[in-house]
Formats: C-alpha cells, sequence, structure tokens
C-alpha cells in the first residue's frame, strides 16, 4: 500500500486542476451516477468532537475510497487543528488497499475550491471585494482561492480575536499584494462586500440576511451541531444551492442546521435548495439577476474528496513519490 504523508500530498495536488475536477464530479452525483451513502457520525460530545466516516465510489475516475475526519473545536489554541482527516483509496477491481493519505490538508483544499466552483457559477463577474469571516485554516484557503476565479481588489477578514484577524490579514496582504484590513465587526465588514466567504465554528449566525446588500454571493462551510452560521433571513432571501440535498438535511451534526432550521420554522422549504451539480451542468441556472443574493452552502461530501485522492495518486505515480509499506 502506497503511503502519502501530509507533505506529499502537499506538493502532489494541484488545487486548480482539483476546481476544474469538481464540476463533472459534482453534476455526476447531481445525476445519480455516485454511489454515496449518508455520513456516518459519532460524537464526543463533552468535547464537542465528532468523528465522520465518509465512503464513496466514483465510478468515472474509478475511484474507491472513505475519508476518517475528526472535527474537535477545542483544539482551538493547542496547535492543532480542528479538522483532521486520512483518505484511504481502494482497489475498485479486487477491493484492496491502495494507498493511505493524509486527508487533512485534502479537506482544506477540496472546501476551497467547492466554494470556488460556487463562486463560478453565482456570484457578479464584476465582484471585487472579498470578506472572509473566520481566521483558521479555512479562512486562509478560501482567501487563496476565491480570487482564481473573481477579480478581486480587496480583502476583508473578520475575527472575533483582533489579534488573529489582524496577524491573518497582514499574511494575506503580504502573500497577495491585495489590500487588505482586519475588522472585528462582521456587519461593518460586510457593507459593501460582493463575496462573503464564512469558515467558523460559531454556534451563532456570523451572517445575518439585514447585513447583506442585493447581489451578495455568500459562501458558508462552517457546521456546529448546536448552531448555524447564516441566520434565516439570509436563507430566505437568497438563492440556496449545496452540494447534495440529501447531504444537506441529513439530521444534525452531518447537517446544515442554516437550513434544517429555517425548513423547520417555515420560512423555506426543500424546494428552496438546489444542488451545486445541476448549475454546473446547465440543468438549472446559475445566477439568474445582478441583484440576487445567491448562497453556497457546504457541508463536505465524499465524492469532493475522492476527486483529490485521484488527483493525488495520479501525480504521485507519474513522479514516483510516496512509501510503499506492508500491512
Amino acid at each position: 500500500m502506497l503511503l502519502l504523508s501530509r507533505s506529499d500530498v502537499e506538493r502532489l495536488l494541484d488545487v486548480d486542476r482539483l476546481a476544474e475536477a469538481l464540476g463533472p464530479a459534482m453534476a455526476e452525483l447531481s445525476a445519480g451516477g455516485v454511489s454515496m451513502p449518508a455520513r456516518a457520525v459519532v460524537q464526543v460530545r463533552e468535547l464537542r468532537g465528532l468523528l465522520g466516516v465518509m465512503p464513496v465510489f466514483l465510478d468515472s475516475l474509478g475511484i474507491l475510497s472513505t475519508k476518517l475526519v475528526s472535527v474537535f473545536p477545542e483544539n482551538k489554541g493547542t496547535g492543532l487543528p480542528s479538522h483532521q482527516a486520512v483518505i484511504v483509496v481502494f482497489d475498485a477491481q479486487t477491493g484492496s488497499p491502495q494507498a493511505l493519505m493524509d486527508g487533512t490538508f485534502i479537506t482544506a483544499a477540496r472546501t476551497a475550491a467547492g466554494s470556488a466552483l460556487a463562486t463560478r457559477l453565482l456570484a457578479r463577474s464584476d465582484a471585487h471585494v472579498l470578506a472572509i469571516v473566520g481566521t483558521g485554516v479555512q479562512a486562509r484557503a478560501h482567501a487563496r482561492a476565491i480570487p482564481r476565479v473573481r477579480p478581486i481588489q480587496e480583502l476583508r477578514v473578520v475575527g472575533r480575536n483582533p489579534d488573529k484577524a489582524r496577524a491573518l490579514a497582514e499574511e494575506l496582504a503580504s502573500e497577495s499584494r491585495l489590500p487588505t484590513t482586519a475588522w472585528e465587526l462582521a456587519g461593518e465588514a460586510l457593507a459593501g462586500a460582493d463575496i462573503v466567504c464564512a469558515a467558523t465554528h460559531s454556534a451563532d449566525p456570523v451572517i445575518k440576511g439585514e447585513w447583506l446588500r442585493p447581489g451578495t454571493h455568500v459562501n458558508s462551510v462552517g457546521l456546529n451541531a448546536e448552531g448555524r452560521e447564516v441566520d434565516g433571513e439570509v436563507v430566505r432571501r437568497a438563492r440556496v444551492v449545496v452540494e447534495s440535498r440529501a447531504a444537506a438535511l441529513a439530521p444534525s451534526p452531518s447537517g446544515a442546521n442554516d437550513l434544517l432550521w429555517p425548513i423547520r420554522d417555515g420560512l423555506i422549504d426543500e424546494k428552496h435548495l438546489d444542488e451545486i451539480g445541476e448549475l454546473f451542468s446547465g440543468a438549472r441556472p446559475g445566477r439568474t439577476s445582478a441583484e440576487q443574493i445567491t448562497l453556497y452552502k457546504s457541508v463536505g461530501v465524499a465524492v469532493q474528496d475522492a476527486v483529490a485522492a485521484s488527483l493525488v495518486l495520479d501525480a504521485a505515480e507519474r513522479l514516483g513519490v510516496g512509501e510503499q509499506v506492508e500491512i
């Protein structure tokens, strides 16, 4: 079995190719061509932690894989990321274990690539002010991914911890050469933003509908079993797009309270949701007007991990990277 470390995966995964490959895979998922059962989750309640199991078979790529991912928000400040993962790939012809690779970098990269795909399909073509809500791994990944698909001219970083927000703003300004500022109050930062990316573990909404001007596109990737990242007014006002209706509406903690609670409260129904694969294939339209507010709510799906793992394996075989081990 091939063993690939985090440094191997970071070296091998081409994020631009990943963003391109996600569209067809998501269309295949929406068309019913992917075998992907619901994510199984066990909880460690006293620490707000969970372990998720995410298997999938993607026939078009011939990849059979499963991701084991832990989410422990209380890791904040310990030096450990809140999300940690490994991905196991099996031979689709024999079922034999083929590769074991770090999944932590893949999780961050494919989540941001999914948001980039949604932004390409939903954000206004002239969108140029990007607000990032959060200061962790996903915030960084989104700040790097979104300017690849829209002509971003200004970055805003929103964080509850002013020191972390300033530090990230300085890091991104140095890296991107874009004007970048740190903000404490999300309502002020979102005023005038064209694209908003929220990547937090907050139990209380960090994006509220009253803060969004017409034409804003929102990517929300944070999940919290006890709360939600966007409020019901955002969902009511927005054109809502998800990776998979079944995944998004699965019972918490797998699904998104951001959508489950507005449905429970009668603000929307399930018909309010479209799938990103439907937009990519043309089965459903993308943005329909310059004033439309759009929301991409991501819960993470295994097909995206499989696409990333396939790209990593292809590159590893081509370049001779990784260590063969007996198990």
